[in-house]
């Protein structure tokens, strides 16, 4: 299975314009408040705070751009922000027979994904990938992915201690 969400990067370009300019805005609005206005008093200041506020929720959201690929035998993690400024790539392959577990942490603002997965030393290595951008509907396939390997590992996994 494959799941993207490459095709809606023009909708993050134009938010993040969006916001971008509001904090343009607010930044001229308390020059001239401050300097030639003075109107607002001590609530100034709030004609700045509000687009902190924004790029601090834009921020906290994570990696809008989130790649999955299941097909064949290993699995392909690519998550990204559409500025390479905010953020490194994290591109993660690895066999489809190294998942223990996942776990999706739902957060007020952003979404967490968790890969647990087996290491050369038996060690358990947990993945982490922001999927705050992804629909409903995409994390549920997501979901439907993972458990389905999840559950073919422990039947192989319960064939292999038999044969033993």
């Amino acid at each position: 299975m494959r799941l993207t969400n490459r095709h809606r990067i023009p909708l993050y370009h134009f938010f993040n314009t969006i916001i971008l300019l509001i904090v343009i805005a607010c930044v001229v609005m308390l020059i001239s408040e401050k300097y030639a206005f003075n109107i607002l008093g001590s609530e100034e200041y709030l004609l700045i705070l509000i687009p902190i506020i924004l790029l601090a929720l834009t921020y906290l959201r994570g990696k809008q751009i989130f790649e999955y690929d299941s097909e064949g035998e290993t699995f392909t993690f690519k998550n990204r922000t559409i500025y390479n400024l905010f953020g490194k790539t994290t591109v993660d392959e690895f066999p489809k027979y190294k998942l223990i577990s996942y776990n999706i942490a739902n957060y007020i603002f952003f979404k967490k994904l968790y890969i647990y997965i087996n290491s050369k030393k038996n060690n358990q290595l947990i993945l982490k990938y922001d999927i705050s951008y992804l629909s409903k509907k995409e994390i549920s396939d997501l979901k439907f992915s993972l458990s389905k390997i999840i559950k073919i590992n422990k039947e192989n996994k319960k064939t292999d201690d038999n044969e033993a």
